[in-house]
């Protein structure tokens, strides 16, 4: 007797887990890029090469009028490149997907239509509460580009942006020496004859590796402070050099920082950076010395720093010139836009060719280390401890 036929086949009843696969479907991205109006902030996320090379790929690009004027774009540049151009600032908030350099304001939240991607910055110690509670409201999904992170586990937005400000501040150095009534009129480089200027770096990380490579490009001698030893060991391999290292001990500092003519702070913390420079010991340093706290943002490693702007940069305590603006890779507009534009655009294609950011985090657990909101839920555990926030964990909204 023949056994009744079963509705399904042996192949059906094989647990399939093995063979489960999320289908991947690409989709079309409809970009807003509005003009930054933060105090000092000119820089835009997008080069006209980029969007150019976006818009290629199918998207659609729209950005306010003038948002890259002060990072040497012109609106031609982005129209001839592809990009619609409008003077509705609430129009471009409108769009799904919203790029910016500074995080939105809490009126630009307003604009934003409700379960759009934004992403920008974060600059968690500036926000506030309501900020957060806004963006629950409108079910918004939040990129936080410095918390993205690279295959190697670092962070490619911040190491991109510290490596402007390490060889900035030695450039800013250079023209302080030589501009207002307290410069000491010395000059960069190694001319014959003439003893090298002496620069002290404190902090051995990307800010400080970037400083002690233009330093010792325009021919100084530096001593460099920190307190690792493997950092220390790093910045003696990629300078290719001898120079003097040595870990955080204050009778050496105090020591170096009496001959120096600069002082760059580069030491970061997890919650404030460590003020490793006492307000005596920058009594003992030289007259006309310049100090350039990179720091600042963070509270600063000088004991004396305090936070300045780019329109009056410096002031002067016990002789020295302290240099305290917080947002040092503003000042060079164009190479910070073009920078962050090479960040931006492979994740941009990579969240249209996944199918949108659900996807995306999906397969990237680096972008997914940028996510700090999705759908209006905190996904963020740091953002929520430090604000009293109800939070939950990505890997269970998304599956």
């Amino acid at each position: 007797m023949s056994k009744p036929s079963s509705p399904f086949t042996k192949a059906q009843l094989i647990p399939q887990e093995e063979t489960l696969e999320i289908a991947r479907h690409k989709s079309e991205l409809h970009i807003g890029i509005p003009k930054e109006t933060h105090f000092q902030e000119s820089r835009i996320c997008l080069t006209p090469d980029a969007v150019a090379a976006i818009v290629a790929q199918g998207h659609s690009v729209l950005i306010e009028k003038g948002a890259g004027l002060e990072a040497g774009f012109q609106d031609t540049d982005y129209s001839e490149a592809g990009a619609q151009l409008t003077g509705d600032t609430q129009k471009v908030f409108a769009c799904p997907v919203v790029l910016k350099v500074e995080p939105p304001t809490l009126e630009e939240i307003g604009w934003i239509q409700p379960k759009s991607l934004i992403i920008s910055a974060l600059q968690l110690k500036t926000q506030k509460k309501e900020y957060f509670e806004q963006m629950s409201k409108k079910k918004i999904t939040a990129l936080a580009f410095e918390f993205i992170k690279d295959k190697d586990g670092s962070y490619p937005a911040v190491k991109a942006l510290s490596e402007i400000a390490g060889t900035a501040s030695v450039l800013i150095a250079a023209e302080l020496m030589v501009s207002g009534k307290e410069s000491n009129g010395l000059l960069f480089g190694n001319i014959s004859g003439v003893p090298p200027l002496e620069v002290v770096v404190i902090g051995a990380g990307t800010v400080g590796q970037f400083a002690v490579r233009s330093a010792l490009g325009l021919g100084a001698s530096v001593k460099v402070f920190d307190t690792s030893i493997t950092r220390l060991r790093n910045l003696q391999l990629m300078a290719g050099q001898s120079i003097f290292t040595c870990t955080l001990q204050p009778k050496y500092l105090l020591k170096a920082l009496r001959r120096c003519d600069v002082a760059i702070g580069a030491l970061r913390g997890s919650n404030r950076s460590p003020v490793v420079v006492s307000e005596t010991m920058v009594e003992n340093m030289k007259p006309g010395a310049i100090v350039i706290d990179v720091s600042i943002d963070m509270g600063g490693c000088f004991e004396t720093s305090e936070m300045t702007s780019h329109d009056n940069p410096t002031f002067t305590k016990h002789g020295v010139i302290h240099y305290g603006v917080p947002n040092i890779p503003a000042r060079y507009p164009k190479t910070a836009s073009i920078a962050i534009s090479n960040i931006f655009t492979p994740y941009l294609f990579d969240i249209a060719d996944s199918g949108g950011i659900e996807n995306a985090v999906r397969f990237d657990a680096g972008l997914k280390n940028g996510l700090y909101f999705y759908r209006g839920i905190l996904t963020n555990q740091a953002v929520g401890n430090w604000f009293d926030l109800p939070h939950s964990d990505i890997n269970l909204l998304i599956f």
